[in-house]
């Protein structure tokens, strides 16, 4: 039978923390307990009362069925009965001493994990409806965190006679079995706690805007549920598309330079050990009194040493400059690698659209490959810490070793736990730098319409707008960083105290000598210099891949239109196009194109006329395959263009848009566009077709003369004809004159409703009347009015009545 004699076991006391080189197991097991029930009772009291007041009970079925999250109640209720397995063990000895410090840590630790399982329960079943991130609270995290901390504490005690290392005895044994279920117990809680699989992988609320059917909501909380996910969500995925522009393949030089970077890394590790060795040599012989020899001998080592490593960061050294230079070859390959952006150009036109950052984001993807930083950075910082951790336990004590180990473990968990906090600021902050960009570039491209419509004021001050909500998001951003770098400082400071003065407590006491005070001192500092980088590192790795994030969203796109198996080559015969009962819409339910049939045949031209949005521009992108039709055929010369190339379909057919596009270069160049092959003397040719080479001729420069950026330098009208050079055997002409836009502006602008059509020659819808006829009318008496100023210039581009046509006429039953 255990009896209860006294609250301390016997030779200690409450007041006795260090006792034995180790800490008093009454102090540490009085003390641990206590924080704990503290910290979960007050913190989580007020956790419970905020989710009772503003929380909301969560839907059954939103709630996920998960077998980690049975294991972290497992887990608890574990640690809760812990005691209770020890107390039996006690029991069952008979005469075995119970101290009251055993009785008051079972009570306390049993009440601790009670309530934390009860706040584990009460994050599962209430939400926050103003929470837009995911995961357990601060105070379940905080709580699990000490608790595996504290249970590291032990290693502390390592080499006292009082606690169960040794593992003499059966009680030895007992205890130490009953630890580290503890220890596994508490660690597995801690990192079940970030991934959190009992809660809902999403927001609360996105998930009922969802069942709601809320489409804008949807959207939207998509976008948020994306600002709020951590950067790392599927790094592998990330890594595996990275790793083919890693490695410079097809180069034995290039592959043999990494090895040899590789291999200067392993150098520097070595050599930062060894240089606070050989500096706690040169201040212990300084105070024993060596001979001047041997002090030279360590002095000019140690001087070596410190030249082939440098400030300690790896800045100005001579094996870091040289890996530097080695590396210089090997960077470029990553960049040249990385998809360039003519990947995008056989991605469909319906990416294309929705695609107006795209430059911003692929311009700034070349610069954000995070190879060097994991490589050069990352990887040597944490090798750092393990030897510098090795070192001290093996030749200082535990004590040291688990100040590092500490330090360390809350340094990078708390940069981690704060970085991955901040980065939807850092989102929010390339969307806002995005939009301002977007809307200066919009606003200087269409910088002639924003003159017409005198619209100069409303571009500033959207402009300003945009800059004023980029500005607050980088002030949260900088903030925040500002609160990571602070947290950074305090930990490597209480660090660094701690060593200290243990360090000189031993020093005083005998058991160390001047020199291991400095070498520690040395050795930390040297530690803590590249480790006060790695916050700067891990964001730098973070932000490239929150700026690739559109690069891997590319890396994901599919085409959406390709060629299919076996696909052959065009057969241009005579140049007939037929459309065989066509079907198209871009949304489901909403179709532009309804059973459309026509034939046009060699030689023929075709009108269509119609409303704005009555699908002239989608006929025309059918037949260039931009989009697959959805129902029926589209035949040149009998060929489905769904069973040959894109290439060998669009080197048939050109298209002189209603806004012709040229590029910034010479006449010469943008006819030859066209067909790249062509010799100068067939660029002359088909500028005679167009009636557009005597203009040509009569400018200074002729053919070499520049058209300015996207044609500003010639008319609307040569513009057109130059466009009109260059297209191949099947024309498409959208929107033949803009005045039949203008002429109609009044009528075309609607939404329209596919109903009837009339079909016809020219005369014929003009003698009947109708929408055709009247539209034919207003651009004559438009063209009439202009005459007297655009006569001479423009006699070549009037309108003239086609030999065939066919008009579409759209409209209401």
């Amino acid at each position: 039978m255990s009896v209860l004699r006294s609250y301390c076991e016997s030779n200690s006391s409450i007041s006795q923390t260090w006792v034995d080189r180790g800490i008093s197991p009454c102090f540490y097991f009085t003390l641990l307990p206590s924080v704990l029930l503290t910290v979960t009772f007050f913190l989580g009291t007020l956790h419970c009362v905020f989710y009772r007041r503003y929380g909301t009970a969560m839907e059954p079925k939103f709630i996920p069925r998960s077998c980690l999250y049975a294991l972290q109640q497992a887990l608890s209720i574990v640690l809760m009965i812990q005691f209770l397995g020890g107390a039996i063990w006690r029991a069952s000895r008979g005469d075995a001493e119970l101290p009251g410090y055993v009785v008051l840590y079972g009570v306390l630790s049993t009440l601790g994990w009670c309530y934390a399982l009860a706040l584990l329960r009460v994050e599962r079943r209430r939400a926050l409806l103003m929470d837009r991130t995911r995961g357990h609270s601060a105070v379940l995290l905080l709580l699990w965190a000490l608790a595996f901390c504290a249970e590291n504490l032990a290693f502390v005690s390592w080499y006292s006679p009082h606690w169960w290392w040794g593992l003499d005895t059966q009680r030895d044994q007992v205890e130490f079995a009953l630890w580290l279920i503890r220890y596994l117990a508490t660690g597995s809680l801690f990192f079940l706690g970030l991934r959190a699989p009992g809660l809902p992988r999403r927001p609360y609320m996105l998930l009922i805007n969802e069942e709601e059917h809320d489409v804008e909501s949807r959207a939207q909380g998509g976008e948020e549920e994306e600002e709020n996910q951590s950067t790392w969500q599927g790094f592998r995925t990330k890594v595996r598309l990275l790793l083919p522009y890693m490695w410079p393949r097809g180069s034995v030089l290039l592959q043999g330079l990494v090895l040899l970077c590789l291999s200067l890394l392993g150098v520097e590790r070595a050599i930062n050990v060894f240089v606070p060795i050989y500096y706690k040599n040169i201040v212990n012989e300084l105070s024993d009194g060596s001979s001047w020899r041997k002090l030279a001998t360590t002095v000019c080592v140690y001087v070596m040493l410190k030249f082939l490593q440098g400030g300690g960061a790896g800045a100005g050294t001579w094996v870091s400059n040289l890996r530097s230079f080695l590396w210089i070859r090997c960077s470029s390959t990553p960049t040249r690698g990385a998809p360039p952006p003519s990947a995008t150009c056989s991605l469909s036109l319906r990416w294309h659209l929705g695609s107006l950052e795209l430059l911003t984001n692929v311009n700034r993807r070349l610069n954000n490959v995070p190879l060097f930083y994991i490589v050069f950075s990352i990887a040597p910082t944490m090798a750092d810490i393990v030897i510098a951790i090795i070192y001290f336990v093996t030749n200082f004590n535990a004590w040291f070793g688990l100040i590092v180990f500490v330090c360390m473990t809350l340094y990078l968990t708390l940069t981690i736990i704060i970085t991955e906090w901040r980065t939807k600021y850092r989102r929010d902050m390339n969307l806002q730098d995005n939009a301002a960009k977007t809307k200066a570039v919009d606003s200087l491209l269409n910088f002639e319409t924003v003159k017409y419509y005198n619209a100069e004021s409303y571009e500033v001050n959207r402009f300003e707008e945009a800059i004023l909500r980029y500005q607050g998001s980088e002030w949260d951003s900088q903030a925040s960083l500002a609160l990571l770098n602070q947290t950074q400082n305090l930990i490597i400071g209480l660090g660094l105290l701690a060593g200290s003065l243990l360090c000189a407590y031993f020093v005083t006491e005998g058991r160390f000598k001047v020199g291991d005070f400095v070498l520690f001192g040395t050795y930390i500092i040297q530690l803590y210099t590249p480790l006060n980088w790695f916050g700067t590192y891990y964001r730098m790795i973070q932000n490239s891949f929150i700026d690739m994030e559109s690069m891997f969203k590319l890396f994901e796109e599919e085409e959406e239109v390709k060629d299919c198996l076996g696909a052959g080559d065009l057969e241009f015969k005579q140049g007939k196009v037929e459309f065989q009962n066509v079907y198209f819409s871009y949304i489901n339910g909403q179709e532009i194109l309804k059973d459309v049939s026509f034939t046009v045949n060699p030689g023929q031209t075709l009108a269509l006329v119609g409303k704005s949005g009555s699908g002239k521009s989608t006929i025309i992108r059918l037949m260039f395959r931009f989009y697959d039709v959805q129902g029926g055929n589209v035949l040149i010369d009998g060929q489905d263009i769904a069973k040959v190339k894109l290439t060998s379909l669009r080197s048939h057919i050109g298209v002189v848009p209603q806004d012709t596009v040229l590029f910034n270069s010479n006449i010469r160049d943008n006819i030859r566009y066209g067909r790249i092959s062509a010799s100068d003397a067939e660029v002359e040719e088909a500028a005679i077709a167009a009636d557009i080479h005597d203009k040509i001729m009569g400018f200074a420069e002729g053919y070499d003369s520049q058209v300015g950026e996207r044609g500003l330098k010639l008319s609307g009208g040569e513009n057109q004809r130059v466009a009109t050079a260059r297209t191949r055997q099947i024309v498409l002409l959208p929107g033949l004159k803009c005045i039949i836009i203008r002429a109609v502006n009044d009528r075309l602008n609607f939404s329209f409703v596919l109903c009837h059509f009339s079909r016809g020659r020219h005369e014929e819808l003009l003698d009947k009347g109708g929408l055709y006829a009247e539209m034919w009318q207003r651009q004559q008496q438009a063209q009439d009015s202009d005459s007297d100023t655009e006569a001479k210039d423009r006699k070549s581009e009037k309108l003239q009545p086609p030999s065939t046509s066919s008009g579409h006429h759209h409209g209401p039953h």
